[in-house]
């Protein structure tokens, strides 16, 4: 009786809402310095295939419909030109997906008619209706080598030899195989991604481990899930919320925090943004290292 008269008369004070952010980063970046990211790109600029056996090394681009897998293409692509650019274009209308065709994305450099040694491929995305979206049995056959440029996806039934030679390749060289796949998902999306397309998704990473292929998350719209990120970019590094958000990548698809890289791609800006391009030259510096590390191995067994 005498604690509940005590309440009456004093009232208590609520407890603090937990920190948003850490006291320190828990990956340092070099923010705010153009020459920070023109080190990046000039590292880009000068690197070279560590292997004859490939002229460029693949990149595969997947991810749920709507994730923001043509608009990081053109984001990469707006980082190493220095400029607004429209690579791999992207619809602004949520729903089924944009992309309906197997294409092949490569990146210019300075010189007229020069290209940097890799490129990026985009594809259908993936959905949790069966007779929707990419079919993953396709997947596993560009990871293989298997399917032509401009092939167009038929979510009910992936492409075999037998009803469609013309795109479909029989014998793939290294050259024609995936180095790197790269899962893209919205971080304001993570957790209303469906088992199915979790499932989905897992198939074609269990494919790629089996054939050794490096795996990396991009996840993309950091800027919507943390008010201290939108107002700050250089904070993702110190927001709880954004490493809560990696840590359920992690969960959900099996892969490890060293090979997640939270970006903000390009949407509404037409002019480039450092602290933007250092997330995503510091994402793109690992994919290709990835991939490099894969075909010099793939070259030394073969």
């Amino acid at each position: 009786m005498v604690m509940d008269i005590r309440k009456l008369f004093f009232k208590q004070t609520p407890p603090p809402p937990p920190p948003l952010e850490f006291d320190q980063p828990w990956r340092p970046v070099t923010w705010n310095d153009e020459r920070n990211k023109d080190q990046m790109l000039d590292r880009l600029q000068k690197f070279q295939l560590r292997t004859t056996s490939v002229s460029q090394l693949r990149i595969l681009v997947h991810g749920p419909v709507g994730a923001g897998k043509s608009s990081f293409i053109t984001s990469i692509n707006n980082a190493l030109r220095g400029c607004n650019t429209a690579a791999a274009l992207a619809s602004s209308i949520s729903g089924s997906s944009f992309t309906l065709k197997y294409k092949t994305y490569r990146f210019k450099k300075d010189l007229p008619g020069s290209y940097y040694p890799f490129v990026f491929n985009d594809i259908m995305g993936l959905e949790s209706d069966h007779l929707q979206g990419v079919h993953s049995a396709d997947i596993i056959s560009i990871l293989q080598g298997h399917i032509k440029e401009d092939y167009t996806f038929n979510p009910v039934s992936p492409l075999a030899k037998e009803k469609n030679k013309e795109y479909y390749n029989i014998s793939p060289s290294l050259n024609d195989k995936v180095h790197c796949l790269v899962s893209v998902l919205r971080a304001d999306n993570i957790s209303l991604i469906s088992d199915k397309v979790i499932k989905k998704l897992q198939t074609v990473r269990e494919k790629a481990t089996d054939m050794g292929i490096p795996q990396v998350i991009v996840m993309s719209m950091v800027d919507s899930v943390c008010p201290i990120v939108q107002r700050d970019l250089t904070k993702v590094y110190h927001s709880k919320k954004i490493k809560e958000k990696m840590q359920e990548c992690s969960y959900r698809l099996g892969i490890p925090m060293n090979c997640i890289f939270p970006v903000q791609n390009y949407h509404e800006q037409i002019t480039n943004n450092t602290d933007m391009d250092v997330l995503l030259l510091m994402a793109l510096r690992n994919i290709i290292d990835f991939a490099n590390d894969y075909v010099e191995d793939q070259a030394y067994t073969e």
